[in-house]
């Protein structure tokens, strides 16, 4: 090329069973194949569980994220909104693709930012799905233990006179 300059290709690679998995990769390389290549090993290794919820009623199998949820990279940001049974997917055509190969089935989504930086918009989405477990739900509480406060556990002593 002129000035110098050497070209290189940049690839993302989506990696999911459309079960609750998903991996992410990004490699420059400069051929296409090294760059897809990378990419794809990069995935595999990032490959992380999505958790799954309900809207409304817990009736059948999970099918939405459980919260609304808040994702960024770059100048992006895109927030997943759970959606009720039936709705499909409601976004751009590359936050479908990573929400489908997630395995979630309706969700609405929300872009801001330039989206049309299409790493950033991944990734974004990609950080999105991440949080979905770290965020505590109700069912997450675990039972709660009643155990005696110090005082009620030792009345008996405590209400014995001294002598002296």
């Amino acid at each position: 090329t002129k000035a110098g300059q050497r070209t290189r290709f940049k690839s993302w690679v989506l990696i999911g069973d459309e079960a609750g998995h998903i991996g992410l990769g990004q490699n420059a390389h400069k051929e296409v194949q090294g760059a897809i290549k990378g990419a794809s090993q990069i995935a595999r290794m990032r490959l992380i569980p999505i958790r799954k919820g309900y809207w409304g009623n817990m009736i059948g199998e999970p099918h939405t994220i459980p919260v609304k949820m808040t994702g960024k990279n770059g100048s992006v940001r895109v927030r997943l909104i759970p959606a009720p049974r039936g709705t499909g997917i409601v976004g751009a055509p590359t936050s479908k693709k990573v929400l489908q190969l997630a395995g979630i089935e309706d969700c609405y989504t929300s872009t801001i930012g330039q989206s049309r930086t299409k790493g950033n918009f991944l990734f974004a989405v990609f950080n999105c799905l991440v949080k979905t477990y770290s965020y505590l739900t109700p069912e997450f509480w675990g039972k709660p233990t009643f155990e005696q406060t110090p005082l009620e556990a030792h009345t008996e002593f405590l209400s014995q006179k001294v002598q002296k």
